[in-house]
């Protein structure tokens, strides 16, 4: 039995580790500075998760739970307060990954909930957890009556065609990370 629920503090390394699954090995390394690398962005991402004011914060995720395991998670914050959360981003990217990240480029603007990342441990996928996930954001969503967005990688039509099946709806291309995006939409009811 899958259960959905609030993440906490403890479940952090789980977290991070997922949260970079969703991102990508290359997508990750990316970020690095010259001479650092996964090990160093995974304890970068951990502390990130343990943050409070962080955009990758354990506030910010969503956990599946099997038993007490985590095997999957969504991130996801009100797209308004990115500069605000990416403040953290940027403090402990100099410290841990060797990099000035203050003018990154935007991934999410005001007026949707952004979800940052969604992933599902490997042994765990084709089972409904990414859509219990999904569908607990959008109630999240819709309770501060924002439409939730996202940006998916054009490598990744498995994902785009979860999101699209739940609801989610084509508004742009955008390029983050390094990589080719689309930025979908799903609309709350009163959007």
């Amino acid at each position: 039995m899958i259960n959905i629920q609030e993440a906490t503090k403890e479940q952090s390394a789980d977290i991070a580790r997922l949260i970079m699954m969703a991102m990508t090995d290359d997508c990750c390394l990316y970020f690095c500075g010259d001479g650092y690398g996964l090990e160093d962005f995974r304890r970068m991402m951990v502390t990130l998760v343990q943050r409070e004011d962080s955009q990758y914060s354990y506030r910010n995720t969503l956990v599946a739970l099997d038993r007490d395991k985590v095997v999957g998670v969504a991130v996801s914050y009100d797209g308004g307060r990115l500069h605000e959360l990416r403040q953290a981003f940027i403090e402990e990217a100099r410290k841990y990954i060797g990099k000035n990240h203050s003018s990154m480029d935007d991934e999410t603007l005001a007026g949707e909930l952004y979800l940052d990342s969604l992933a599902v441990l490997p042994e765990h996928r084709r089972r409904g957890i990414a859509k219990k996930l999904l569908m607990a954001t959008k109630k999240r969503a819709d309770r501060i009556g924002l439409p939730v967005g996202l940006l998916v990688d054009i490598g990744n039509p498995i994902g785009e065609v979860l999101y699209t099946f739940v609801g989610f709806r084509y508004v742009d291309d955008s390029l983050w990370g390094g990589h080719a995006m689309k930025h979908l939409v799903w609309e709350t009811p009163s959007s």
